[in-house]
């Protein structure tokens, strides 16, 4: 009930405003489980119906069964139109979590936990904190500023920017104001930025400092909607009539009435498009896929459930976002996850992945912590290069340790869960000694974000006590479908499937490795403007042709072998999957960072490989020295080398040939004499995302490396032996 008053406020606004001062008593709910829709809400606090809209039976965790939307004519499981609407993949209305809209999740989660931490940033004299009462009112604001500027319904609001508390705040803005976010990588050039503008029918522009904006300033001749930029970081260098500060914009507000907005907000529907993420291809064309409300607040639900995460008061998850949140996978966990959770979400500073990550990580004390392979290789060089510089007593007792907690944690794969007596002196002596240094001791979970970390990897964090926790998804999926946990749990496995969804194979061949399909909530809507490819990309039934390829094993874990694009068809005919072999590869040859097999159209294969060498920290390149732990296995060699370059041009041949015969032992294995690789070089770099090998998320761009890399590719063909 109100306090001193019975009426209901008619905002939203004010509605929150009530609960945090203590106005409105709400009914109790079971921790993590999102609160009723708002209309439902205001009803059951107030008594009050609200026009339009009935009361109706209380789902058990989602509040309200919606109706059923309204089926476009023909493909009612997909549409490539912006106002389009979709059928949802509910296989019980009456037991399904009930649709609700990315504002109701953000509100209700603002109701519930008004006053407790929503984002941190880092500044000069500290960390500036917002609450969640302070999250939602400042999203609010930016919908009304939005609105202000002409932002029209189903166009987009473009945020091109290093993650920040502004970038989540306009991304939800746009949502509100019935617009499209639209995520853009920073590297983006202006060309891919115009591009992304002109098919989202884009509003408008989000920057985060001068640099991006020059970008757009060369572009916005050609750009018909764009209506006005917000720079959000860094003093304003270049006057433009249509640009505004962070400040400025948020301002423009107070142009536009609470009521306004509350009439924008209830014209959604779950159904519809709210986010667009957009996948460039260096090979054609970028690609939008159109995610709904339901796609996104079913799938944050689902996770956090299935991951058993906590909510205030029994305890506050803690999460640091440092990955690109233009990259759904980094966005649902970072933005969307720790809302639906009421966690504490920290932002990184702009150079965490050329250094700084662990020192934020070590301030923050994360519970949750995820990577992509790229980092969980560097913090191992970390951890490696720590463990060198120890006593060899220190060493001796991590390798006992290390030892324990490897065969301790295998066993535990397959539920036996007894841990030997000198298992928790382990834990004392090195297990949380390696956690601290790394600034994840408070860490219950470890999250690996993308295909590729090597089993040597995974088996070193694992012997640490750490098991690192395999997902699958793709942007098509709302960046989720399969994940590992505690519970369900095994190696090179990206676990089972989100409750609800399904996953199944396709064309397998005698190993059983088949076209990965797959089905749920989290399928995304479709391609903007693209039917073509939506109709290909989803069949009538509803479920989604990944393109991936792998196998289920008996007890429904997921493994994920390749990608049916990275197919190798030599000019036998035969076709290879280098996945495994390049993994291989990695596992005879430590010292090898990156394998990358090629031979398209070729009559043999052959391989290009990366050394592991140091990052610099100002610029993000690779440097000539080898890591520390090359190093120390160089000196296991009996090699003096500790640059590439003393084997790259001085040809060291003793480490030649230790790679050589690690190439003749992962050869040994492959099934045919076709899958072998017959010749190899070494590259003068290591990869990295500024020489362009990299994408934003750390992951192999094979495309890119085919072309950067022609010259020595055409070289290790050009002398074709007789017999081929």
């Amino acid at each position: 009930m109100l306090r001193n008053d019975s009426r209901v406020p008619r905002s939203r606004s004010l509605l929150i405003s009530a609960v945090a001062d203590g106005g409105l008593t709400l009914p109790p709910l079971c921790s993590g489980k999102l609160l009723m829709p708002k209309k439902l809400l205001i009803q059951e606090t107030a008594g009050q119906s609200t026009k339009g809209h009935s009361p109706a039976p209380l789902s058990p965790t989602w509040g309200l069964t919606a109706p059923e939307p309204r089926l476009p004519t023909g493909h009612p499981y997909w549409t490539s139109k912006r106002d389009g609407e979709v059928h949802l993949r509910q296989e019980d209305a009456f037991t399904s979590q009930a649709p609700i809209t990315v504002h109701d999740m953000v509100m209700n989660t603002a109701i519930k936990y008004a006053n407790y931490i929503a984002l941190g940033s880092k500044h000069r004299n500290g960390w500036h904190l917002l609450t969640y009462i302070e999250y939602y009112e400042e999203c609010r604001r930016a919908a009304k500023a939005f609105l202000k500027l002409g932002l029209e319904r189903f166009h987009g609001v473009g945020i091109m920017g290093l993650n920040s508390e502004e970038w989540a705040i306009a991304s939800i803005g746009a949502i509100m104001a019935g617009g499209f976010s639209v995520g853009i990588l920073s590297t983006s050039s202006p060309k891919a930025c115009q591009v992304i503008a002109e098919s989202s029918e884009m509003d408008v522009f989000v920057v985060d400092n001068d640099r991006q904006l020059q970008k757009i300033i060369q572009i916005q001749g050609s750009l018909k909607h764009l209506k006005a930029i917000v720079q959000y970081k860094e003093e304003i260098r270049t006057r433009l009539q249509n640009l505004y500060s962070w400040r400025g914009f948020l301002d423009l507000a107070d142009g536009i009435s609470e009521d306004t907005l509350d009439q924008v907000i209830d014209s959604q529907k779950p159904n519809q498009c709210c986010a667009l993420v957009y996948s460039l291809s260096v090979t054609g064309p970028p690609k939008a896929m159109m995610l709904s409300h339901d796609n996104i607040t079913w799938t944050t639900v689902a996770t956090a459930q299935r991951l058993s995460y906590k909510c205030p008061p029994e305890e506050q998850e803690i999460l640091v976002s440092y990955l690109p949140l233009s990259y759904m996978g980094a966005q649902l966990f970072d933005m969307w996850v720790s809302i639906s959770v009421a966690g504490a979400l920290y932002f990184a500073q702009p150079d965490a992945l050329r250094g700084s990550l662990i020192d934020t990580l070590r301030e923050v004390k994360p519970t949750l912590f995820h990577g992509v392979p790229w980092v969980w290789d560097r913090l191992l060089d970390n951890l490696k290069t720590n463990q060198l510089s120890s006593t060899p007593f220190r060493r001796r007792m991590d390798q006992w340790a290390m030892w324990l907690g490897r065969r301790t944690n295998r066993k535990r794969m397959f539920r036996q869960t007894h841990s030997p007596l000198c298992f928790s002196l382990a834990k004392r002596l090195t297990f949380n000694q390696a956690r601290r240094f790394l600034g994840l001791h408070h860490c219950r979970q470890y999250f690996n974000l993308g295909l590729g970390l090597s089993r040597a990897t995974l088996d070193y964090f694992l012997s640490l006590n750490m098991p690192i926790f395999e997902l699958y998804g793709l942007s098509e999926s709302t960046g989720i479908h399969t994940l590992s946990r505690q519970q369900d749990f095994r190696l090179l496995s990206c676990g089972k499937s989100l409750p609800n969804t399904h996953t199944k194979t396709q064309k397998e061949d005698e190993e059983g490795i088949g076209d990965i399909y797959i089905w749920g909530r989290n399928i995304f809507m479709g391609y903007l403007n693209d039917e073509e490819n939506t109709q290909e990309k989803i069949d009538a039934h509803g479920w989604l042709h990944t393109g991936d390829l792998g196998f289920l094993d008996a007890d429904e874990f997921l493994y994920v072998v390749g990608n049916a694009r990275d197919i190798i068809t030599l000019s036998s005919g035969e076709r290879i999957n280098p996945n495994p072999i390049e993994e291989r590869v990695k596992r005879y040859i430590p010292i090898v960072r990156y394998v990358v097999l090629v031979g398209q159209d070729a009559p043999y294969l052959c391989a290009l490989l990366t050394l592991k060498c140091q990052i610099n920290t100002d610029t993000g390149e690779p440097r000539n020295a080898l890591t520390s732990e090359a190093v120390a296995f160089c000196r296991q060699l009996r090699s003096q080398s500790t640059r590439l370059s003393d084997i790259v041009y001085d040809g060291d041949p003793v480490v030649l040939e230790f790679i050589s015969q690690g190439i003749d032992a992962a050869n040994a294995e492959v099934p045919s004499d076709s899958a072998k690789i017959i010749k190899w070089t070494i590259l003068r770099t290591d990869f990295s995302m500024v020489g362009g090998e990299l994408g934003a998320t750390t992951k192999l761009k094979r495309a890119m490396v085919a072309r950067i890399y022609q010259a020595e590719i055409e070289r290790l063909y050009e002398e074709d032996d007789d017999e081929y």
